[in-house]
Formats: C-alpha cells, structure tokens, sequence
C-alpha cells in the first residue's frame, strides 16, 4: 500500500495528482501547515526536513517530491517518463528540473506574503525582484516542453504554474499549458482530494508597496 503524507497546496499535491493520474490506490494522510506532528520523531524518520510530501511505497521511503514523481513513473507509470536513451529525455529532463528554477521563486514569495505575516518583516524589494524572476522564468513555459505525450515533468511544472497564477500574471503560452493540464482528470481528482486551503487564502498577492 502507498501511503502519502499531505498539506493541501503545498508540493505534496504533486505526488497527489501523480497518484490520481497512475490510478493506483493510496492511503492519505492529511498534515497541517503548522501540525507538531511533522516535527514527531517517527515522522523525521519518514521526513528529515519534517515537511511533506512524505511517501511510503512498501519498504521505499521518501520525502523529495521531484525523487517520488521520478520513483511513481519508474515503478507504477512507465507511460509517465522517458526513458533513458529514447526520444525527448533532453526536454523530460528540463522541464522536470526547470520545476525547482519556479519553485525557488514560489519559496521566496510564499516566505513573504504568507509565512512572515508582520510587515515590518517583509521586504517589498524582495518581494517586487522575485515576483519580476518568476515572470521572466514563465516566458518560456509553453507547449514545446510537450514531449509527445504527459509525464511526470508536466506534474511538476504544471504544479508551478498553478502556483504562479497567485502572484503574477502568466504569460498566454504559459496559461495556454496550465489549462491543458487542469483539464486533465487526474489533476480534477487531485484537486478534489486537496482539502480546504491550507497556504494561499486569497486569489492574488501583489507585492508590498514601499
């Protein structure tokens, strides 16, 4: 049995929406952002940094989000990667690291409109700079990460894209991508099983003015 430890919103929705997209059963276990429990012992045992997603695939334990995508496909969804040595592995590659170059901005957003919730704490600069990165980061996000068929890496990339949408405005390429994958019925079922916001209650967040 598989079992995945989950926030709503955050990065274990990736591994969520890879789950609903391979079809194989699951056991949820739903976390809170804040929930001592990911500091317990036994949940670093599963996690060392005590966040999520945590996965237990039978003996197989882990907690990168990018490491489970690549394991789901490797073991559950064949369908789901490209495999070493055949056509379009350069662009799966890409596109499913070019997910952590999003996801850094994403972090440093997040820090400063959710997590540090005093203003005195938030740097406008930083937070006009990273949402100005993240916009030129989109640019190039579009159909030609497309490598013939759906994967992992669209999981990744399409989770922060999704993401994105609250803090800047995407780019038509870009929106064009995230819609396709939004209509997709994994990510619907994913979504579904999300859980009440847990991290971003407002649709937008622009930055702060000086």
């Amino acid at each position: 049995m598989i079992r995945l430890w989950h926030v709503a919103q955050s990065r274990s929705f990736r591994v969520l929406w890879a789950l609903e997209e391979i079809g194989v059963d699951y056991e949820l276990i739903r976390c809170a952002l804040m929930d001592r429990a990911l500091r317990a012992p036994e949940h670093l045992a599963r996690s060392p940094a005590g966040r999520v997603p945590a996965l237990e695939d039978g003996t197989t334990v882990l907690s990168e989000s990018g490491a489970i995508l690549t394991w789901l496909a490797e073991t559950h969804a064949p369908h789901l990667r490209v495999a070493e040595g055949a056509v379009g592995r350069a662009e799966f590659l890409q596109a499913l690291h070019y997910a952590e170059t999003l996801g850094a901005h994403l972090a440093n957003l997040t820090q400063h409109h959710i997590v540090l919730r005093d203003d005195r704490m938030r740097s406008p600069t930083v937070m006009r700079l990273e949402a100005q990165r993240l916009a030129n980061a989109l640019w190039v996000v579009g159909p030609h990460w497309a490598t013939g068929s759906f994967s992992v890496a669209d999981i990744a990339l399409g989770y922060s894209v999704w993401l994105a949408q609250r803090f800047v405005t995407l780019p038509e390429a870009a929106a064009a991508y995230l819609a396709s994958c939004q209509m997709r019925p994994g990510f619907l079922r994913a979504q579904a099983q999300d859980g009440p916001p847990e991290i971003y209650l407002r649709e937008f967040y622009p930055p702060l003015r000086e």
